[in-house]
């Protein structure tokens, strides 16, 4: 039986950060752990600066959470899954409240907040037959009953995105293996796994990734996570959560993401990494480029933010328009891109010599 939750402890690597706790239907208060005062940083700079106080949400679309909380929570396949899970249990997620979905996420959530009461543990299994989880995944997609539907869960129930994916363990890392879905074609894993290689070659800092091979499919596009290291938990924010927006209104524009980049990151040399990947996204196609494609991590030894690894690349041909839009622009020129550069003082010599490379090797 799934409780109530009205207050929650959020954790960060054994450490108490703060307290989460429902105030009164669609409220919640969030307030830092005395200790992490002294010796904890903020966990959403923009919105959750470091000082004695109770922070209460004044945004509805994410039931009285914070952006930095919201992000935590199963969206897409996840969500699916979650919701599956419990209606075999009787119980309707879309009713539960935001501090009962938290306690849910388990230990393998996203990021590296992880919250108590916990109602769900189970971490990321050993990697297993992908073609037999694949074709589990069919199933539930077309509303077909499945003897598996808790081991999917267990594997894939706090995962973001449309793709289904699977978090699994190999060689004592951490990875999640994404899955086609109904509009994907088969080779959907192949797709991506080419497109992160191309991103490589332009000089963009992906995540380290495969190809898993099967024997129905192309391969299984797997990514290592970068919120995992050494057996530790890394702090993970999205652009989307950090501006306490949803990826699923297409409200923002590159320039939020130069502007957040320019704010809150240790290293100012990432503005140039920004362009990169814009300057990518735009020639390769990849208009799937919504807030939450974007994440700043928190580098403890640096004492500060940074970019995240880039992650969810591929070429969208079914859509007309990028997600987030440059200097306005839904289908860039190469002027938009530059008005950009010019904007945030970038250099432009440097950013023509940028844009000019990564041209070369998608034409290549």
């Amino acid at each position: 039986m799934i409780a109530d939750i009205k207050k929650v402890t959020v954790y960060y690597n054994g450490r108490i950060v703060g307290y989460l706790a429902q105030i009164e239907e669609g409220v919640v208060g969030f307030q830092y752990d005395d200790e992490w005062l002294k010796n904890g940083f903020s966990i959403s700079p923009l919105s959750l600066p470091l000082r004695k106080e109770i922070f209460v949400s004044k945004r509805k679309q994410f039931d009285g959470l914070y952006g930095v909380f919201w992000d935590g929570l199963p969206d897409g396949w996840g969500e699916l899954l979650v919701k599956r899970y419990l209606a075999k249990q009787g119980i309707n997620y879309d009713r539960l409240s935001p501090l009962t979905k938290l306690s849910l996420i388990g230990e393998n959530g996203l990021g590296g907040l992880r919250y108590e009461p916990s109602q769900f543990s189970a971490d990321s299994a050993e990697a297993h037959d992908f073609d037999t989880f694949a074709q589990e995944v069919e199933r539930i997609l077309n509303d077909e009953d499945t003897d598996d539907l808790d081991a999917v869960y267990r594997l894939g129930g706090s995962s973001g995105g449309a793709r289904p994916k699977a978090h699994v363990r190999i060689d004592g890392q951490d990875w999640i293996v994404k899955f086609p879905c109904r509009i994907d074609p088969q080779n959907i894993g192949e797709q991506e796994y080419k497109a992160n290689a191309v991103a490589r070659e332009c000089g963009i800092a992906v995540n380290e990734f495969c190809l898993f091979p099967s024997r129905i499919c192309s391969g299984y596009f797997g990514a290592k996570r970068f919120d995992r290291k050494n057996g530790r938990r890394i702090h993970v924010l999205s652009l989307a959560a950090i501006l306490e927006t949803t990826h699923r209104q297409p409200n923002l524009d590159y320039g939020h993401l130069f502007n957040v980049t320019e704010n809150i990151c240790a290293e100012k040399g990432e503005m140039y990494e920004v362009f990169r990947r814009m300057c990518f996204n735009v020639y390769y196609g990849n208009k799937d480029d919504h807030s939450k494609n974007f994440a700043f991590l928190y580098d403890e030894e640096r004492g500060g933010y940074c970019l995240s690894l880039a992650y969810d690349l591929t070429r969208t041909a079914g859509k007309f328009e990028h997600e987030m839009t440059v200097n306005g622009a839904g289908n860039p020129t190469d002027d938009d891109i530059l008005a950009l550069a010019e904007d945030f003082k970038l250099n432009l010599q440097t950013c023509r010599k940028i844009m000019e490379e990564i041209k070369a090797r998608i034409d290549r």
